[in-house]
Formats: C-alpha cells, structure tokens, sequence
C-alpha cells in the first residue's frame, strides 16, 4: 500500500499506524535476539571466571599478577552484564543500559589490556606446563562446546560493537515519545564512544605490528623505523629516474606519514641479509612538494615528481592504478603533515622577535638557545616523527630558510634526505 502523507483522515491515521505497527515489530525483534544473545554471553563469561579466574585463584597455579595480566577485569564485567540481563529479560531496555553505562570503564580497562593479555597467555602456555595442562583440561569440558579460551577473551571486545549497533537498531525504531528514548540515546551515544575507543586501540595495535615488520626488513641498525607518532602508510616497488646518464632503477619505497624511506634490494646471496632492504634515504615530508609529471591521461603508467628543499626525485611506474595510488598517498601524507605543523597565532605573541641579519652579531648561536633547537627540523630519521603530544596538537614551527644560513648549511647535506 502506498503512503498518502495526509494530515487528517482515515487514509491518513491508517499508514501512520502502519508505520509504528513496524516499528514495533522491528523494536520487538532487535530486543529478542539482544536477550537472546546477551543470555549466550554471560555464559560464556561465567565460564572464564568459574572454570578459569575462581579455580587458577585457588590452585594458585598463577602468580596473581599473571592472572590480571591475562583476565583482567573480566569478573566486573561478568558482574556488570548479570545485572544488565536481568533488566532485559524483564523488558526494561532503556532502564538496564541507563545503569549498564556507568560501568562501561571496566569495558575500557580490558580493551586497553587485551593485546598485553594475549602476549602474556602466549608466554605463559610456552613455560608453564602446569597451566598449559590446565587449560587443556577446562577447555575439554562439555560446556565450553570446543571454545578456546582465547576465542573467550575477546567476547567482551566483541560485544560492544554488538551493543552499539542493537541500540542503534532499538533508538531507530522507538517513538520520541516514550519514556525509554532518551535512555537508549545516552546509551547510544556511550557505547558508541567506548567503541571508537576500542577501533583506535586496534588501528594503533595493527600500525605497530606493521612498523615493526618494516623494521625487521631493513638490515642493520641504522635505519630506524619506530618512532612515536608514526603511520605506516604503504609501501611497493617504484623506478628512480636519474637527472641524467643511465636508466631507471627499481628502488622499494616505504611510505609512513612522516618520511618516505628509500631502500634496495640486499644480495640474494647473502647468508643472513638475503631477503632483506639496505636503507638508502629518508626523505621527511613536511617541506615536500608531490607533482605528476605525466600520468594524467589514462596512458599506461606515469611520473612522479617529488620536490624537497635540496633533493628532488622523479619516481616511474609502469601501472596507472600503481601511480593513481602513490600520488594520493603522497599528497595526503604531506598535507595531513603540513596541517600538523601550523603553528597558531597565540604562539607567535610569547616568541621573542627575531633580530635583524645587521643584529645576527648580537644573537646567541643556536647551540646555545634551548628555544631554537626546538624549532629546528632535525634531519635524524628517529626525530622525524612527532611524539604523541605534538602529532595531535600544535607542533614547534620550522625555522625559516634565510634564518642562520650558515648553520643550516652546515647541517645539512647536499640534499635533505639522511644518507644510511
């Protein structure tokens, strides 16, 4: 039937108990399976804490601080969900996740143990054979229906998501007018922070499994990869085009979101560095300029240019998608950085003035003036990242070009790249 959006009559009052005659249905469906599934997960999580947490407490087959380590607040979350079930068993959704939020800090005190709690377990399995045999025993009952307790422990990361989207579902489907709305719109809105919370723990988690896997492909010691503040971004193999003289050559290009590193292949026949990259340069990004030379048509392949202040490359690539991707990723790379490094108003008004070149006589060296060395842009692949503080507020600004020229020159190579 179709919807006439009449004001009045019968036509009208029909479609629009029609519509909350699917809202309800809808609402009542989303609130079964939450009962249903929030049931399934406080039985597993009594299974941790009975047949794990209480029975490892009392053998003490677990140093305590091993046991927290590996399950930490997972008996006050257990606790928690006890209490929110009841509530909704009984029918009172808006009610149980007005008192289930308060306590979502046990929530967040898990998620940010979880990768330890992993690492520990892993540990833990390896040299204790008393809890290895342990846990292979518990796991083997019939009521953990072939569960392992690593697939356990990640329930309550799960369910959090699950929760953000039932309410979402629950708040669409709920009239304005009743008393649980705005019960469930708070809920919403807690939930779905703790769930940002735990997306941003996994995305940092993923960056630093990925860093440390580029560490481990350069050889040596030198080039160094991790650093506070910075993303991996993407890496692959791309042409250096000479100024002048002989062809191309195939160099791997490892992208983050402060510096692009430079590296080749080491000899096959080496015994140890056979499959690994010796670092070339590390080019940062803050002063670089990204330019398609050609590649803009739908040519094969195509040219990258990238300008820093005393180096410039010219990148080939053979597959235009190839090229398409390096060229976005460069760009949003530099300018995400560049926005980082603006430097407000409100900080220009407590720096000193700077003296004129006829004063330069009467100035302190750099050496000597704490406040300058942290305005100058350190050519050190480990200073290319921001710390933490830095990347996500306003960091120190770049020393100008024409500001103590001879210093600058004496720092810097003949590009502004850092030579491995």
């Amino acid at each position: 039937m179709s919807f006439y959006p009449g004001p009045s009559g019968p036509l009208g009052c029909t479609n629009i108990q029609e519509q909350r005659e699917r809202w309800e249905r809808k609402r009542s469906r989303t609130a079964r399976e939450l009962v249903q599934t929030e049931q399934r997960y406080c039985q597993q999580l009594e299974l941790v804490t009975t047949y794990f947490v209480e029975i490892l407490k009392a053998k003490g087959t677990l140093r305590q601080d091993i046991r927290e380590s590996i399950f930490s607040s997972i008996k006050a979350i257990h606790s928690v969900n006890q209490s929110l079930l009841v509530h909704l068993e009984n029918g009172y959704f808006g009610r149980g996740f007005d008192q289930f939020c308060p306590h979502l800090h046990h929530y967040i005190m898990y998620a940010d143990n979880i990768y330890n709690a992993s690492k520990v377990l892993g540990i833990q399995l390896k040299k204790n054979k008393a809890f290895r045999r342990f846990k292979k025993l518990q796991e083997a009952r019939p009521q953990f229906n072939n569960h392992k307790l690593e697939d356990l422990l990640q329930l309550p990361i799960q369910r959090i998501d699950q929760y953000k989207h039932f309410l979402q579902d629950l708040a669409a489907n709920t009239s304005t007018d009743n008393p649980e709305f705005q019960q469930i719109s708070r809920a919403v809105t807690a939930v779905s922070e703790v769930s940002q919370h735990i997306q941003n723990n996994t995305q940092r988690h993923e960056n630093h499994l990925q860093l440390c896997r580029v560490q481990k492909l350069l050889k040596g010691q030198k080039t160094k990869v991790l650093a506070a503040g910075r993303w991996f971004i993407r890496e692959g193999w791309l042409k250096m085009v000479p100024p002048k003289g002989a062809g191309a050559k195939p160099r791997m290009f490892f992208l983050f979101s402060d510096m692009l590193l430079q590296a080749k292949r080491c000899s096959p026949l080496h015994p140890t560095n056979g499959t690994k990259f010796a670092g070339q340069h590390a080019y940062p990004l803050q002063d670089c300029t990204v330019e398609k030379v050609f590649g803009h048509t739908r040519s094969q392949g195509g040219l990258l240019s990238l300008t820093f202040p005393k180096a410039k490359l010219l990148l080939l690539s053979s597959n235009q998608e190839d090229l398409n991707d390096w060229y976005q990723s460069l760009s949003s790379a530099v300018r995400k950085l560049q926005s980082k490094l603006v430097v407000h108003p409100r900080d220009d008004l407590c720096r000193k003035p700077l003296h004129s070149a006829g004063d330069s006589h009467n100035t302190p060296s750099s050496s000597s003036d704490p406040s300058r060395k942290r305005n100058m842009v350190s050519t050190e692949t480990s200073e290319h990242a921001q710390t933490p503080e830095e990347w996500e507020g306003s960091a120190p600004k770049k020393m100008k070009e024409s500001e103590n020229p001879d210093q600058r020159c004496a720092e810097a190579t003949t590009s502004s790249c850092v030579i491995f």
